[in-house]
């Protein structure tokens, strides 16, 4: 096999973990950044073990273990009662099930690892400031062409610059991101200043409420606790990072109860996100080009596997790229074709979970007497075809065969 080189649009989560793929296979990998430096904006990051595994391929699995949060449970709290409604456990049996821990981490700390993997390595180049407009391809190469004109050539080109991405853009070309509506808050809180008898340093919890729910968990190793609270206030501009007075916060979740309540008074320096995300397509190939991550899939955060998927898209390509620039074409689009039922299916979960979270009155007590229901391993039923995947395709080698 001769060493080919690709070119990588965006240097988040999901392009430094194809760089480290493709390297991995004898691969050259050149990343392109937009922005003035490699780096990750952004608060908690939940990797459940399908993202572990994947990080486990690219050679990171023992460091991210080592440096990142363990969680106990996922816990599903009623909102306007304070009632714990169930837990899922994430303990002996879970971690016997499916052979990982799930944890939490800040999302500039695994940025952080994998960037640093990505320096180490002689065949990864990494370059700023380079903003793509679009794309080229002759049938023997491909190149992008940056907004100041210059025009950069490799083998292939995988666009992993998300959800605005300029390659999707062009490849796929649908338009602006689906406004979903929903309002997203955002605060993190020292971890002292968290009451003890509702702080649960190892769990993931939801507390639930009519069209709002929020989420909180521990993040770098437990000193703050990330917090992220949305509304189905039905927002009309896609906003972004946007400062919010707590008065705001307050008044917007007024509906939910006393406990829930302590929680949101901690937090300070709230921003807003209204959150988008785009329907699932059947094709995100071009010959030698393809998407990756936010970029082919993007997702609302409610299933926790924005990054998980991102990873596992970089694992599998790059598994599907040990072989010559000749075939580039015909594995794309083999990787194309094996991950898009998966990832089109977390896609519409993510969005249909909203069911779960916001009903109000009667809906919302029927909701709780179905999820006490179930029993330890029927909650772990649930996710496995999410968090128990290994091979991250719809052709597993382990019974299968290989994808040659």
């Amino acid at each position: 096999m001769t060493e080919a080189r690709i070119v990588i649009v965006g240097g988040g989560i999901g392009g430094l973990a194809t760089a480290l793929a493709a390297a991995r296979r004898g691969h050259r990998a050149l990343v392109l950044e937009r922005a003035p430096e490699f780096a990750e904006i952004g608060a908690g990051i939940q990797i459940a073990p399908n993202g572990i595994h994947a990080l486990e391929q690219l050679g990171l699995g023992d460091v991210v273990r080592g440096s990142a949060v363990h969680m106990r449970e996922l816990r599903f709290m009623d909102g306007v009662t304070g009632e714990h409604v169930t837990s899922l456990p994430l303990t002996e049996t879970y971690l016997a099930r499916f052979g990982n821990p799930y944890v939490v981490v800040h999302r500039a700390e695994l940025h952080s690892l994998l960037l640093d993997a990505c320096l180490a390595d002689e065949r990864i180049e990494l370059r700023s400031s380079a903003t793509v407009a679009g794309y080229e391809q002759d049938g023997r190469t491909a190149s992008v062409l940056l907004a100041d004109g210059e025009r950069i050539t490799g083998d292939a080109v995988i666009g992993a610059d998300g959800i605005h991405s300029a390659i999707r853009g062009q490849l796929v070309g649908d338009g602006a991101p689906r406004n979903s509506g929903i309002t997203v808050y955002r605060a993190v809180i020292p971890m002292d200043q968290v009451p003890e008898e509702i702080r649960w340093s190892t769990s993931v919890t939801w507390w639930a409420g009519p069209h709002c729910h929020f989420v909180h968990y521990p993040i770098a190793g437990g000193k703050y606790l990330n917090l992220a609270a949305s509304s189905d206030n039905h927002a009309v501009e896609a906003t972004a990072n946007v400062p919010v007075t707590k008065d705001e916060v307050r008044a917007e979740f007024a509906g939910l109860g006393e406990d829930a309540h302590r929680l949101l008074e901690l937090g300070e320096g709230w921003r807003s996100w209204v959150l988008i995300d785009r329907d699932p397509v059947d094709t995100w190939t071009d010959d030698r080009v393809t998407l990756l991550g936010d970029a082919a899939h993007p997702m609302l955060h409610y299933a926790a596997q924005g990054a998980c998927q991102a990873l596992e898209d970089a694992v599998l390509l790059g598994e599907l790229l040990d072989c010559s620039a000749d075939e580039f074409p015909q594995r794309f689009e083999k990787y194309n074709a094996e991950r898009r039922e998966r990832t089109a299916r977390v896609q519409l979960t993510a969005r249909d979970s909203i069911r779960l979270w916001h009903p109000a009155g009667e809906d919302a007590e029927r909701r709780n007497a179905l999820l006490r229901g179930l029993s330890e391993d029927e909650l772990h039923d649930q996710v496995e075809w999410m968090h128990g995947a290994r091979e991250f395709g719809i052709m597993d080698k382990r019974t299968n065969g290989d994808r040659s």
